[in-house]
């Protein structure tokens, strides 16, 4: 039995560790180009003062037609949750709007849609009494449109997922690359030395330096 079982256990171990490189490729391959993003992303924010923003700001204004006006003020008196179909494909063809999204803003006398997004801000106001539609967009490079991918700002309910799918990539990637340094360690004298250190060193930072 004895035999049987020391046959047994490099078959083991040849198994699990086909396993682990199995889901440790897996897992590199779907989160690479997101786990580059995110550490270049990192340092950018981290030099966020040193990395100047030249933000560039559009306006554009047009009159809203009659009957859609009408529409506008009756979607007001309803307290509608959303700006009128018709109203919101007039406003992509003639002033470039896609469709605002955010709930409106009611007033007797405007509605206002705020209309935030990653890297820039954006926001549309029209006025109940004459039509007359103003909207302004907020461009402040793509560097700010990465940095606020990183913190998922304004990035909607879709994208928020994905970098819940990227973490548990990462997460998957992280624990398989430490099970599989395990296996390897008693022929790595330094692999626990240096896991350990990833541990201290921010450890010691934080303790040291952070208040």
């Amino acid at each position: 039995m004895q035999a049987s079982s020391s046959r047994n256990q490099p078959q083991q171990r040849a198994f699990w560790l086909r396993q682990l490189h199995q889901w440790h490729w897996i897992s590199s391959a779907i989160c690479l180009v997101a786990m580059l993003v995110f550490a270049i992303t990192g340092f950018t924010l981290n030099h966020a003062a040193q990395i100047e923003a030249h933000p560039v700001v559009s306006q554009n204004e047009a009159q809203l037609p009659a009957n859609l006006l009408k529409a506008l003020q009756k979607a007001r008196d309803d307290e509608a949750n959303a700006v009128p179909p018709q109203v919101s494909a007039w406003l992509n063809s003639e002033m470039g709007i896609r469709d605002p999204g955010q709930a409106p803003e009611w007033s007797p006398e405007e509605v206002y849609v705020a209309m935030p997004r990653p890297g820039g801000d954006a926001w549309l106001r029209v006025s109940l009494e004459d039509g007359h539609a103003e909207y302004e967009l907020t461009d402040r490079g793509w560097i700010s449109f990465l940095n606020d991918l990183h913190k998922g700002r304004n990035t909607g309910a879709v994208w928020n997922w994905l970098i819940d799918i990227f973490a548990l990539a990462c997460l998957i990637f992280s624990i398989t690359g430490l099970l599989l340094l395990k296996m390897h360690a008693a022929n790595r004298r330094s692999t626990w030395p240096l896991v350990a250190g990833g541990l201290v060193i921010p450890l010691l930072c934080i303790l040291l330096f952070i208040h």
